[in-house]
């Protein structure tokens, strides 16, 4: 197994959960239903959820993105945004799922992810393997 990327973010949890209350936000629209359902689940805050799996997202495009240095993206960041998904198995540990188009890119590699939550950040690691 070979380190092809890696990829951290950092998100202010107040600053993205005023951004979520934005009529016409974007953010909303590029979670998918399953993602906004563990956000939703009533243990804990929304926002401080959708933020740490925001950060993962990021996290996806900047380790992929540095597996291709050189190259140009191959898809649009939009819609690589909303074709990753975090989801959790039974113990709630994450994982990155991928969608099309970004699946199509991703196939052989595998995605370690890492979430944390402290006080007013969220953030997200992220290692690309081949």
């Amino acid at each position: 197994m070979s380190v092809i990327g890696v990829g951290v973010d950092l998100v202010h949890v107040p600053s993205f959960a005023e951004q979520l209350a934005q009529p016409g936000s974007r953010f909303e629209q590029l979670f998918t239903p399953g993602e906004r359902g563990d956000a939703s689940d009533g243990q804990s805050d929304r926002a401080r959820h959708l933020a740490a799996r925001w950060a993962a997202k990021e996290a996806v495009v900047k380790a992929w993105s540095a597996s291709l240095h050189g190259s140009p993206p191959v898809v649009d960041e939009t819609k690589a945004l909303a074709a990753i998904e975090v989801v959790k198995d039974l113990w709630g540990r994450p994982r990155i799922a991928l969608h099309a188009p970004v699946s199509a890119h991703l196939d052989a590699e595998r995605l370690h992810v890492s979430l944390s939550h402290d006080g007013d950040y969220a953030i997200a690691y992220v290692v690309l393997t081949a």
